[in-house]
């Protein structure tokens, strides 16, 4: 850890623009998932806590509302230069709380900073209508106002990228933003304000709130409660976002959840194989397999099962486990021991039901938190793997016959975020991407995150956009204007 990381390390959280405990002065400890070694104490925010940022940022809101775009637009572009001049600390923060090497926390501040300046252009580019009226003295006009507060959500498998993805949308739209990190993660949330601050963002605009595990219900029903917060941006667990959705009802609440994915990966036999395999490896095993789109379940058309396994299972074999601050870690650890011991309960009811392990399948003999890159093939739709998210580094491969079978294996879930195929059939490549029932399909490539498109999900996999114009018009309101005898 060097000194500019530690330079970006904050003990307490940030409210009103001070440096603030809690009230009754409890902390809970953030540790190292590679080695289990506490880092820091921060603070272990409760109710009274989280309605004094809400109070900041209600007082905050009608300033921050009345400056033009341009104006906003340049504090938020502020802040997206700073976030760029720290790029190299912040990534080691995000490895340091998270565990991802260092090339996968580089590339996550990177596109964290790309949403963020995102915001700062859009801000000047939220424009309404002129509608031609319904009578010949009359004019209509439409403009967007900013919803108000917002109560942002964010998770710990990407505590800096999901933080500059929310809260500069919401900021550009005319927003202010109480933020709660996640228990395991919050100290790039922390730091990502601590620029903020030294951008001159004004106070009470971006709040931060920190709690554990324990207090986060009592944070979320705040958040969720407090008429005064419009806008509830939650990135997280189905069942979490259920609660948020249900708490949220009756304030009528303007709502963006990014939910559970249970994504499916789809190779062909008219695929590129190795272009398809090495896809995977992207897709898969990014962040140790812990993201809301990686391949969850992967569906390979049975004439080339055997061979797409085999060539997967090669190029597994050169990734490297280890701890980020190690030379040539590719694969870090875990977030935490329960993400381990959920991984084995799900290899285990795999093999109870008939899965073979072609690779991997234990914890790593590094200890802690690391598990073995792991093969499973012959999955059937019984198993846990099929219809949950394993969060894990563990590819289960599942055969397929046809192209109507692989649709309707891929849309057997009540998940619909993010699904991958492989072709070189354009006609089939259309037939199926009009086929699947998701929010986000891509087709021969393995990375969708971008700025400029926007990210979410259909069904259980939640509401709302992030990212692109739609992703800054889910922080706003629509406002019709009808003048008469003009």
């Amino acid at each position: 850890m060097t000194r500019e990381t530690l330079s970006l390390i904050r003990h307490q959280a940030f409210i009103d623009g001070v440096w603030s405990d809690s009230h009754h002065k409890k902390t809970f400890s953030i540790y190292n998932p590679a080695t289990g070694d506490d880092i820091v104490q921060v603070p272990d925010m409760d109710a009274a806590d989280t309605r004094r940022a809400v109070d900041s940022a209600h007082k905050a809101f009608t300033g921050w509302k009345a400056l033009t775009g341009k104006e906003r637009s340049a504090h938020i572009y502020k802040w997206h230069q700073l976030i760029v001049e720290h790029a190299e600390e912040l990534a080691a923060l995000v490895s340091l709380e998270q565990g991802k090497p260092m090339s996968e926390s580089r590339a996550e501040v990177q596109v964290g900073a790309d949403y963020a300046l995102w915001a700062a252009e859009e801000a000047k580019r939220i424009y309404g209508d002129y509608i031609p009226a319904h009578k010949s003295n009359a004019r209509i006009i439409v403009t967007k106002e900013p919803a108000g507060v917002v109560g942002a959500i964010t998770p710990w498998n990407f505590p800096s990228s999901m933080v500059t993805r929310k809260v500069p949308m919401a900021l550009a739209a005319g927003c202010t933003v109480v933020l709660k990190p996640a228990e395991d993660t919050p100290l790039s949330a922390l730091a990502l304000a601590a620029l903020a601050e030294e951008s001159g963002l004004p106070a009470g605009v971006f709040n931060v709130v920190t709690a554990s595990g324990d207090s986060a219900p009592e944070v979320g029903s705040v958040l969720t409660g407090d008429s005064r917060v419009r806008k509830i941006s939650f990135t997280g667990s189905t069942e979490v976002g259920r609660q948020l959705l249900a708490q949220s009802a009756p304030d009528i609440k303007k709502m963006s959840l990014e939910l559970g994915g249970n994504a499916p990966f789809i190779i062909f036999d008219s695929a590129d194989i190795d272009a398809a395999v090495q896809g995977l490896i992207a897709c898969k095993l990014r962040n140790a397999g812990q993201t809301c789109v990686c391949a969850n379940r992967i569906f390979v058309q049975s004439s080339i099962y055997d061979t797409v396994i085999e060539n997967f299972n090669h190029s597994m074999g050169q990734l490297k486990i280890g701890a980020a601050t190690d030379i040539g870690t590719d694969i870090g650890p875990l977030v935490n021991i329960q993400g381990v011991e959920k991984v084995e309960s799900f290899i285990q009811d795999a093999l109870a039901h008939g899965a073979q392990v072609k690779a991997g399948g234990n914890r790593h003999a590094l200890g802690g938190n690391f598990f073995e890159l792991t093969i499973l093939s012959d999955m059937n739709d019984d198993m846990q793997c099929f219809s949950h998210e394993i969060f894990g580094p563990v590819a289960a491969f599942y055969r397929f016959e046809n192209e109507q079978e692989a649709v309707d294996k891929a849309n057997k879930t009540d998940y619909g975020l993010a699904a991958y195929v492989y072709s070189q059939d354009q006609a089939q490549i259309w037939r199926v991407m009009d086929g699947l029932d998701y929010g986000m399909i891509a087709v021969n490539e393995p990375m969708l995150t971008t700025e400029l498109a926007p990210f979410g999900g259909v069904k259980h996999s939640g509401i709302g956009r992030e990212g692109s114009k739609y992703g800054i018009n889910e922080f706003t309101e629509v406002k019709y204007r009808l003048l008469g005898n003009c």
